[in-house]
């Protein structure tokens, strides 16, 4: 039985799970399938594809693959492809270990920066277990179910990422070392900026995958950079963001550099974040979060959404901000958020929620506190499935944050929590969490976390060392 034909009878069967299936039945899915897999076995042909990657991530978005030859697109395209689900991160215990990988269609791409000659090309999958069901512990199958509620609702939502990272020298052995020499700051050109043709090489790389870039720039640090791509489905963004990652990784290695994600990986500067923009429509596509006729231009449903983040923003703080180190950039005074409240004003800094200055069909709500260690399955899910509860239950949106208002002035408002464990306990506080991110993810995850707190509270740092060591 050729390609087309076993994984269309696979599927007519029930066998293979997609669980983006659309209302207009099985016919029009099975037919749209059929047209995918035609483009995908034109393009491994016509362009020598040799690796085709099945990938997916841990519960913690760590990026995971499986590489099978062209000559296994077959297996592969039929969701027949299994992996040892008890040696990946947070997954499952020994004994429960093999899930097929059920590839997206929709997903398939090249790698523009692999060799031009035997390409690879990837696939994100959806994990499912042996009878064929969708796994619970996916991350990628929490979003697509909190999208699904979201079609319920009559909604859809779109995000565009705002991602920073810094881009450091190794050292003989190859090890990144989190130092610099460049001296560049906000909008710098070269020679300042030390960056400059190393976001040029991603941002073509981008583009080639069909990345809408809408800007690449010096940020405010040293060494530290930014890239933005325009707004997609809030599914299709997450893969996106893992992408990018990826990309970003990779070429800055080719520059003969290191490129992290991680917050604060310098004292003294701004710290790196990945702020996240949303934009709510209805079935005929109108901007939801829009009223021309109000004040600040805001809906209720704006406002609503707002609201529902700010309730669980707290409990939902240890997956957008998930390690130690997220913490030393949640700081007064480095242009980062450390209120739970929100502000129309650019000027606030510490706000968790910002609204941008353009309206109509551009009003968006961004958070600022996610930062690049997180898993964007998981942050975009809990922080879209927040703002709907918000949206159902018609909450009411407490007093938007003064301009300017001083980084000192916490009595105000709330806090997001200031350390690693401070997150844990509000993750544990707040039930909805478990609810949404369901109680295999959230078992796991927390024990994880709280592991990584207990270990960081017996290190030493240097800090001490230099504040006490003399001292006592």
């Amino acid at each position: 039985m050729g390609t087309l034909a076993f994984f269309i009878d696979r599927f007519q069967k029930g066998e293979i799970m997609n669980q983006r299936t659309t209302k207009k039945g099985n016919a029009d899915h099975v037919s749209k399938q059929q047209s995918l897999i035609e483009e995908i076995r034109n393009r491994i042909e016509e362009e020598d594809i040799a690796f085709i990657r099945l990938q997916f991530t841990d519960i913690f978005g760590t990026p995971k693959n499986i590489a099978v030859t062209a000559s296994q697109l077959d297996r592969a395209l039929a969701g027949e492809v299994m992996f040892e689900a008890s040696l990946v991160g947070g997954y499952v215990r020994s004994g429960e270990s093999d899930m097929y990988l059920i590839p997206d269609l929709s997903t398939f791409d090249i790698y523009p920066w692999r060799p031009q000659s035997g390409k690879v090309a990837r696939l994100y999958c959806d994990v499912c277990t042996l009878d064929r069901q969708p796994f619970a512990g996916d991350p990628r199958q929490v979003l697509a179910r909190v999208m699904r509620e979201a079609g319920e609702m009559g909604l859809t939502f779109d995000v565009d990422p705002e991602q920073e990272f810094f881009l450091f020298r190794c050292d003989d052995n190859g090890d990144p070392i989190a130092e610099t020499r460049e001296r560049a700051g906000y909008f710098d050109v070269a020679p300042a900026d030390w960056g400059e043709n190393v976001r040029r090489d991603i941002v073509l790389a981008l583009e080639d995958m069909n990345f809408r870039v809408s800007g690449s720039y010096h940020e405010m640090a040293p060494a530290q950079n930014e890239i933005d791509f325009e707004e997609e489905r809030a599914d299709r963004i997450a893969d996106k963001i893992m992408t990018f990652r990826m990309a970003v990784k990779t070429i800055a290695k080719k520059h003969g550099l290191y490129a992290t994600f991680m917050p604060k990986p310098r004292e003294g500067v701004n710290g790196s974040g990945m702020h996240l923009n949303f934009k709510c429509r209805d079935t005929k596509g109108r901007n939801l979060f829009f009223d021309e006729q109000d004040g600040e231009q805001l809906s209720d449903t704006a406002r609503q959404f707002i609201a529902g983040i700010l309730r669980h923003i707290r409990g939902i703080t240890l997956v957008t901000n998930p390690i130690v180190n997220s913490y030393k950039r949640l700081v007064p005074g480095f242009e980062a958020p450390v209120h739970v409240s929100w502000s129309g004003s650019s000027l606030n800094t510490t706000a968790v929620i910002r609204i941008q200055a353009l309206r109509g069909d551009a009003t968006r709500i961004e958070v600022r506190n996610p930062d690049g260690a997180s898993n964007p399955y998981l942050a975009i899910a809990l922080l879209l499935a927040a703002g709907m509860e918000g949206i159902r239950k018609g909450l009411v949106l407490q007093e938007e944050s003064c301009e300017g208002e001083a980084d000192e002035d916490t009595d105000r408002y709330a806090t997001l929590p200031e350390t690693l464990g401070e997150a844990i306990e509000a993750f544990r506080a707040d039930p909805w969490v478990r609810d949404i991110l369901g109680d295999g993810i959230y078992e796991k995850y927390m024990r994880v976390k709280e592991q990584e707190w207990r270990t960081f509270r017996t290190c030493v740092t240097a800090w001490e060392m230099k504040e006490y060591l003399e001292k006592y």
